[in-house]
């Protein structure tokens, strides 16, 4: 099925926000990343401006400036209008004090994108291509990073495509960091359970980590259209159990047991062969 603009809801996010999503230390910023699903973000560009190389895969990079700005103009105002309807649900900041401050700091990483688009396509470094197959080697990364894709949309990605997806993912990088667990309706995706199992199979482990993002403060809210931000997974080689008060210990594969944070409000997947 051919790829339509007019389904996207454009909502960039920064490289502080990356940094904060997937706990990306300044030694991660020095390796080889690929971001998955990356959208209109600024983090490609803010790792040129210092040196530092991501690939980005999207297909919205099909699109030229205009169609993408034009589509920006489309949705931005709704998204504000759902953010003030649920603004009670959001961790306010002195960063992102009200719902006017985010659509600034949204539109302003979406405009670095936009900047640097058509450069970074020259480069090679913002590429057309979408899960679950990407037009990459074997182990040509250390380290791949997505967001409000898997997992978030499990109600609109079937459990194949997250298990396939997932495995790509760890076919072309090293270690991968997904980022949130949490489905839209604020409660943990039906398809982590197989996910992680299908990684224990090929050998490989999770783990599911706390970070120091949070920009919901309600992950039971139910109905909200506005991306949760709670838990993310990493794919490691070492196992670890969590204890969450909401959710309950839970067995998820033979070597791993996974819960969440007290309030499963910010927990990251990520995965690294064995």
């Amino acid at each position: 099925m051919a790829f339509s603009l007019s389904k996207v809801v454009p909502w960039g996010r920064s490289l502080a926000q990356y940094r904060g999503m997937f706990s990306l230390t300044d030694a991660d910023l020095d390796r080889r990343i690929l971001g998955c699903a990356d959208g209109p973000a600024s983090f490609n560009a803010e790792m040129m401006a210092m040196d530092k190389r991501v690939t980005s895969f999207d297909p919205l990079y099909q699109f030229s400036i205009s169609e993408i700005r034009q589509r920006i103009d489309e949705t931005a105002d709704e998204i504000i209008r759902q953010t003030r309807l649920h603004s009670h649900t959001f961790c306010w900041s002195d960063e992102i004090p009200t719902p006017e401050a985010l659509a600034e700091n949204r539109l302003a990483s979406m405009n670095r994108f936009l900047d640097d688009l058509d450069l970074g396509r020259s480069e090679g470094r913002y590429v057309v291509a979408e899960l679950p197959s990407l037009p990459v080697e074997d182990g040509s990364y250390n380290l791949a990073v997505s967001s409000h894709l898997l997992f978030h949309y499990s109600e609109h990605l079937s459990e194949q495509f997250h298990l396939d997806s997932v495995r790509e993912l760890t076919r072309v990088a090293s270690e991968v960091r997904i980022f949130p667990l949490l489905e839209l309706g604020g409660q943990l995706s039906r398809h982590l359970d197989a996910a992680i199992a299908m990684l224990a199979s090929l050998g490989k482990s999770a783990t599911v980590e706390t970070v120091d993002y949070e920009f919901r403060r309600d992950a039971d809210a139910a109905g909200s259209v506005i991306p949760l931000q709670p838990p993310s997974l990493t794919i490691s080689d070492t196992s670890r159990t969590w204890k969450c008060p909401a959710l309950g210990q839970r067995h998820v594969a033979p070597t791993l047991d996974v819960s969440l944070d007290s309030n499963c409000q910010r927990s990251r997947f990520a995965c690294v062969s064995e």
